[in-house]
């Protein structure tokens, strides 16, 4: 109970009350177009392609078709791959004909170890599509598998850190959208990434039917990410203020600070968590 409370301050806190970080403290949301000539003074919206909508999940075998794909590896971990998400994942591949192997030893956060797994498998087992279905950890995993089997001559912290279809199965990941792949690396006991913008899915399938079938502590986990990445976003150094300025548009990266843009969605996040998220 003395959790739930502090829950309840805390989204009474944020619907009452004005920002008071440097982005936004004068209780009005302003962000100077006048940048230092050692900040940036753009910022850069890099989306993903999302098809959102209840039964989406059944277009994935056309989608896949329609890429021509020959060999598909569809990536998950052990408890999405026992949920009827997976399922319908599957009997929509069938029902074109795809070619596609499973791989469900998918680690919930990922580590160096976890990764270097499915990479391996990846290599060897040449495929020309890959399909994530489940959180964050399934699609990051997802992507490293891909770019690695991509450059089978990389060792594997040649892309961590450099500066350079998903079917999302929970609500506050958001990494169906993102160049970015987040893992635990244990020999440092430090977690860092990967992340490059041609990492992005080239399609996100988001059925909000999957969000039905997830088990209660994965609905809490997910409403408290958004929370989250809402209010990390909206408290965000402003991208003016962010250096040094890139020589060059490529070098901008993928998480430039806050924006006009951002602060609307991240408004609206903050609102809907504080709406439906204690119930």
């Amino acid at each position: 109970m003395a959790g739930r409370n502090k829950v309840v301050s805390l989204l009474r806190s944020i619907a009452a009350s004005t920002c008071r970080c440097p982005a936004h403290s004068s209780g009005v949301v302003t962000h100077s177009t006048t940048a230092k000539e050692t900040t940036d003074y753009a910022f850069e919206m890099a989306c993903s392609n999302i098809r959102y909508g209840p039964g989406v999940t059944a277009e994935l075998g056309m989608d896949v078709e329609a890429l021509g794909a020959k060999k598909v590896l569809v990536m998950t971990d052990k408890t999405v791959a026992k949920l009827p998400t997976m399922t319908k994942v599957l009997d929509s591949l069938s029902s074109r004909k795809i070619n596609f192997s499973v791989f469900e030893d998918v680690r919930v956060e990922p580590t160096n170890e976890s990764l270097e797994a499915a990479i391996a498998l990846a290599r060897a087992g040449g495929y020309d599509t890959y399909v994530a279905v489940g959180g964050g950890s399934v699609i990051d995993t997802c992507k490293a598998a891909c770019l690695y089997a991509a450059d089978p001559d990389a060792d594997f912290l040649d892309y961590v850190n450099a500066p350079i279809g998903r079917v999302p199965t929970t609500a506050g990941t958001g990494s169906e959208t993102t160049g970015v792949a987040i893992f635990d690396h244990v020999p440092l006991g430090a977690k860092t990434g990967i992340a490059n913008r041609a990492l992005r899915p080239l399609l996100g399938l988001v059925d909000p039917l999957h969000t039905l079938t997830m088990p209660p502590s994965v609905v809490t986990y997910s409403g408290f990410d958004v929370l989250c990445h809402a209010l990390e976003s909206f408290t965000a150094l402003p991208y003016t203020e962010r250096s040094p300025r890139p020589s060059h548009p490529l070098l901008r990266p993928a998480y430039q600070g806050s924006n006009p843009i951002s602060d609307v969605w991240a408004r609206d996040a903050l609102r809907i968590v504080n709406k439906y998220f204690v119930r």
